[in-house]
C-alpha cells in the first residue's frame, strides 16, 4: 500500500536534513587541512587582527562540547599568534606546540568566528600593555573594523610559561604552569620577575578553564613576597576577558606601608612593620577603575588599625579615601612618619638617610616628588595614644587632606594632660610656591594642660598643680623636620595659671643649699606658684627669649637667651631671686648651654666664688659672720602676674574660664 503524498514528502524532507550534517561531515573529513593553512592563517589572522601563522601539521577531530551535538574540533601544532599593529617588541604574542579549538559551522554563514573553547598544550604566553593603556588580550574593533568576528568562550591551559609586562604598573614578570588534580583550581603557577624595579617571586592557583565570556567567578589564590612586603590573596575573578571585576580577601604585611607605593601606586607613609587583613573589591573600567579595601584590621609596629579606604584612578589625579581608626596608638609608632624613629628602624623599612649621632631633629627628607602623584581626603581618629613613659594623649582626630602636593591635617586635634591641643597643619610640597621644597605652616593652641599629667616622670611633679596655655604660630621652607625647624620664623607664647609646685624643686634651681637640705629633712612642700609667662620670637630657626619668668610666692626666675633649631644648641641664664630670707643661698646665674643632644648645666663660678670667697674669710675673723655672705634677702615685691601678661604685646593666652590672674 503506498504512503500517503504528505508522508513521503516528511520522509524526504527528513532524510535531506539527516544527509545535510553527514555530507558535511564527511566532506569536512575528506578536507586536506594542511592545504587550508593558508585561508586559515589569513581568516583567523584578520578576525583577530593581529598575525596568525599555523606552522605545523592541521587535523580535525569530532567532540562534544556543552551540547548533545559533537563539534569539530581543529587540532593545529606549532601555532604563533603576534601582537596588535603598534605593540612594542616582543612581537609575538602566542606561541604553542598544540592549538585545538572547536567551530560552530553556522556562524562561519555571518562571518563570525565562535569558538566555545581554545586549549593550549605547552604554551608560551605574552600579556603586554603599554603606557597609553593599549592592551593585546583585548579584541576590540579599531577605526576600520573587520568583517570577521571572532568570540572565544573559554580558554583551557596545560603547562606552559605565561609572561606579563605592564608599562603602566612597571611589571615585567613571567609564571610557569602546570595542572593540577584539585576539585577548585586546575592549575598551579610558580612566579618571579620585577615590580617597580622590585624582585617578586611567590606563586598561587587559578581555575582549570578561563571563562572569558561567562560571568562565573574564576577562581585565584596567590602568595606573593615583593621586595620585602608579603602580598596574599585568595578571591575570584569575574568577566576575566575584560577584568572586570575582583573580589578576594587580601593579606599584606612589609616593612612600612610606603612601600606599597611601589606595587600600588597608592601614596601612604612612613610607618614600622606593619600586617593589614581584609576584604578587596575592585572594578576595572575603561576610563577608571574603583578598589575598596574594607573591614581591614591589622597592626602597625604596636599599634592597632582599622577601617575602610577606597581607591579610584581618574583625572586629574587618583583619589584616596576613607576612614581609618586607632584604639591604642603608640607614640614610637608615629616617628616614622617624620623620620624620628632610630637608625636600626630606618635600616628596616629602607630609608636612604640615617639620623646623625649628635643630632636630635629628625633629618630624614620628605618625599615630595610623590605628593602630587595622589590625592587624598582620609578621616583618622585614636582613642588613646601611650608612650613608654606614659604621655596621657586620648580622641585625636584629624582629617588628612592632599590635593595637588598640598597636604592638611585640619584640624589636628586631641586632649593631653587633662587638657585640649588644636593645630591646623599645612604642609605645601607641590613645589609651586617653594621649588624642591616644603612650604609649612602651623598654627596651634594648647589649653588647660595640667603639668603633673604634662611631665609625669620629673621628681617632684606628682604634687605639682597648675594649668598650661599656649599659642604657637610658626612658618618655613626645607626638606625635613631639622630643615624645616631650623629656618621657621613666627612665636611662641604660653602662661602657666595659678597653681603650685615642689618646694624641693625650686629650691634646687635657685641652689638655696640650707633650704635643700631642710627640705630634705623635714619633707617636700608646695609653693604658690603665681604665674609662669613665656614669649619667644622665632627668627630663621633661632627662638629668642622676649620674655619667660616664673613667679612664686616664695622666688622668682627670670630666663633669658636663644634656643638655636638650626644647629640645636642651648644659650640660656637662669636668674633665681629669693622673697623671703634663705640660709646658706648660692644666688648665682645658672647656664644652660651646649646642644639638644648634651645640654649643660652650670653655675656662674665668678659669682660662687666671690660669695663663698666672703664667706672663708669672714670665717677667719668671725666665725657667727661668716654666714652673712651666705643669706639671700627679699628684693622687694614682684610684677604681678597681670602685668607680665601684659608684655606679652596684647597676644597673650587667655586663661581658662574661672581662673583669675594675679
Amino acid at each position: 500500500m503506498p504512503l500517503p503524498r504528505r508522508t513521503r514528502i516528511a520522509i524526504a524532507a527528513g532524510a535531506v536534513a539527516l544527509a545535510i550534517p553527514v555530507i558535511a561531515v564527511v566532506a569536512l573529513n575528506s578536507v586536506d587541512w594542511n592545504r587550508a593553512r593558508p585561508w586559515l592563517n589569513d581568516k583567523i589572522g584578520t578576525a583577530i587582527e593581529r598575525p596568525f601563522e599555523i606552522r605545523g601539521a592541521v587535523s580535525l577531530a569530532w567532540r562534544q562540547h556543552g551540547s548533545w551535538l559533537p563539534l569539530p574540533h581543529l587540532v593545529a601544532r606549532d601555532v604563533h599568534i603576534g601582537n596588535p599593529r603598534g605593540m612594542r617588541a616582543p612581537a609575538e604574542m602566542v606561541s604553542v606546540d598544540q592549538f585545538a579549538f572547536a567551530i560552530e559551522p553556522l556562524p562561519l554563514l555571518r562571518q563570525r568566528i565562535e569558538i566555545p573553547q581554545l586549549r593550549f598544550d605547552n604554551p608560551r604566553l605574552l600579556l603586554q600593555r603599554e603606557v597609553d593603556g593599549r592592551n593585546n588580550w583585548t579584541f576590540g574593533d579599531d577605526d576600520a573594523p573587520s568583517a570577521w568576528t571572532l568570540n572565544v568562550h573559554s580558554v583551557v591551559f596545560t603547562k606552559g610559561t605565561v609572561r606579563y609586562i605592564d608599562a603602566i604598573t612597571h611589571v615585567d614578570a613571567s609564571a610557569q604552569v602546570d595542572t593540577i588534580d584539585d576539585p577548585r583550581y586546575g592549575v598551579a603557577w610558580r612566579l618571579r620577575g620585577k615590580w617597580n624595579g622590585q624582585d617578586v617571586s611567590g606563586g598561587g592557583k587559578a581555575g582549570a578553564v578561563l571563562a572569558l565570556q561567562q560571568i562565573k567567578p574564576y577562581p585565584l589564590a596567590a602568595s606573593l613576597d615583593v621586595g620585602g612586603t608579603r602580598i596574599s590573596f585568595d578571591g575570584t575573578l569575574t568577566k576575566p576577558a575584560s577584568l572586570a571585576a575582583i573580589d578576594m580577601q587580601l593579606k599584606l604585611s612589609g616593612p612600612s606601608m610606603a612601600r606599597l607605593y611601589g606595587l600600588t601606586g597608592v601614596l601612604l607613609p612612613e610607618t614600622p612593620p606593619f600586617a593589614t587583613e581584609g576584604h578587596l573589591n575592585g572594578n576595572l573600567g575603561a576610563n577608571a577603575s574603583r578598589w575598596v579595601y574594607q573591614q581591614f584590621t591589622g597592626k602597625v609596629g604596636q599599634s592597632d588599625i582599622a577601617g575602610k579606604l577606597e581607591f579610584k584612578t581618574g583625572a586629574p589625579r587618583p583619589l584616596l579615601s576613607g576612614t581609618v581608626q586607632s584604639k591604642l596608638l603608640q607614640v614610637s609608632d608615629l616617628g616614622p612618619l617624620i623620620g624620628a624613629d632610630s637608625n636600626a628602624s630606618k635600616e628596616a623599612r629602607g630609608a636612604d638617610e640615617l639620623q646623625p649621632g649628635n643630632k636630635v631633629l629628625p633629618v630624614e627628607k620628605f618625599r615630595t616628588e610623590r605628593w602630587t602623584a595622589i590625592d587624598a581626603d582620609v578621616n583618622f581618629t585614636a582613642a588613646q595614644i601611650t608612650r613608654e613613659q606614659n604621655l596621657p594623649i586620648q580622641n585625636l582626630t584629624t582629617r588628612i587632606h592632599l590635593k595637588d602636593g598640598v597636604l592638611a591635617l585640619t584640624p589636628l586635634n586631641f586632649d593631653i594632660a587633662g587638657g585640649r591641643f588644636t593645630a591646623n597643619v599645612m604642609l605645601d610640597g607641590s613645589g609651586k610656591i617653594t621649588p624642591d621644597a616644603i612650604r609649612a605652616e602651623l598654627k596651634a593652641d594648647a589649653r588647660q594642660l595640667q603639668l603633673k599629667q604634662l611631665f609625669p616622670s620629673i621628681d617632684g611633679m606628682q604634687a605639682t598643680v597648675g594649668e598650661i596655655n599656649a599659642d604657637v604660630s610658626l612658618s618655613a621652607s626645607g626638606n625635613s623636620v631639622a630643615d624645616l625647624l631650623g629656618a621657621s620664623n613666627g612665636e611662641l607664647k604660653g602662661v602657666i595659671n595659678q597653681g603650685s609646685v615642689s618646694k624641693l624643686m625650686l629650691e634646687t634651681m635657685g641652689l638655696n643649699i640650707g633650704s635643700v637640705v631642710l627640705t630634705r629633712i623635714a619633707g617636700d612642700q608646695q609653693v604658690k606658684l603665681n604665674c609662669m609667662v613665656t614669649d619667644f620670637a622665632v627668627s630663621n630657626g633661632v627662638m629668642k627669649s622676649r620674655l619667660f619668668t616664673v613667679d612664686t610666692s616664695e622666688a622668682r626666675i627670670d630666663i633669658h637667651g636663644t634656643v638655636n633649631l638650626g644647629n640645636e644648641k642651648l644659650d640660656l641664664t637662669l636668674k633665681p631671686d629669693a622673697k623671703s630670707v634663705r640660709v646658706i643661698s648660692l644666688r648665682a646665674p645658672i647656664y644652660v648651654r651646649g646642644t639638644f643632644k648634651t645640654p649643660d648645666v652650670s653655675v656662674d663660678k665668678g659669682t660662687l666664688a666671690l660669695r663663698a670667697g666672703g664667706a672663708l674669710a669672714l670665717a677667719v675673723v668671725a666665725p657667727v659672720a661668716a654666714i652673712v655672705p651666705l643669706v639671700s634677702t627679699a628684693p622687694g615685691e614682684t610684677p604681678a602676674c597681670r602685668t607680665l601678661i601684659a608684655q606679652l604685646g596684647g597676644k597673650a593666652v587667655a586663661p581658662p574660664p574661672g581662673n583669675p590672674q594675679r
